[in-house]
């Protein structure tokens, strides 16, 4: 499997399950696509007004009867309950020509990440299921580690464009824009704000009161 971050904007999202792992899949989506729930019953979680709710027992259906369910769906999410029913599913999404993930039984096409995001940046990470300690691990260190985060690609964002007013060579700039980040004092500086982060750095590395790198 590769990553790719996908817009599912106007495109629709279909789970089976209205459990509580039905509630998560949905949790995930909702807000960035049109989310259906299929199942028996719903936990008050699924009761959103932005979630379509279709209330049927689907274990008796045959796959003819559960891709009729699908109809346009992007992705297929099974979160039932029942593997076998799962996999029923899976083959009912294939048939539909829509990605399918299987929260218990056979493997699908799609993996649902861990998400780790700030204002400025998305981190998927997927183990395949082996640890799903990893992601809050790596979250929590990098947390710790990186508290301006989001501050620091703000500041990177704007220097790579003004460095091209100033900066004839883009090795040059390339090489800038690096040492900023290996600069512990940058990092410290964004503790003042980000503007004050930013004219400190401009100040060390374009104006030549000091070029460390």
């Amino acid at each position: 499997m590769i990553p790719l971050m996908i817009d599912l904007a106007a495109r629709r999202v279909v789970i089976f399950g209205g459990g509580a792992v039905g509630a998560r899949k949905a949790a995930f989506f909702s807000g960035e696509a049109r989310v259906t729930v299929i199942s028996r019953s719903f936990l008050p979680a699924l009761l959103s007004p932005g979630i379509e709710r279709i209330e049927v027992e689907c274990a008796s259906m045959d796959e003819s009867a559960l891709e009729s369910l699908i109809g346009d769906a992007f992705l297929v999410v099974a979160a039932t309950s029942d593997p076998d029913l799962n996999d029923r599913i899976g083959r009912a999404a294939r048939s539909a020509g829509a990605l399918f993930n299987n929260a218990d039984g056979e493997a699908g096409d799609v993996l649902v990440p861990s998400v780790i995001r700030g204002e400025r940046y998305l981190l998927a990470i997927s183990t395949g299921g082996a640890s799903p300690a990893i992601p809050r691990f790596l979250r929590e260190h990098l947390e710790a580690a990186f508290p301006h985060l989001d501050a620091m690609i703000g500041v990177q964002a704007r220097l790579r464009e003004d460095v091209k007013e100033c900066v004839g060579s883009q090795e040059e700039r390339q090489r800038i824009l690096r040492a900023v980040l290996r600069d512990p004092d940058a990092w410290s500086w964004l503790s003042e704000g980000e503007e004050r982060a930013y004219q400190r750095i401009w100040e060390r590395y374009i104006s030549g009161k000091d070029t460390p790198y």
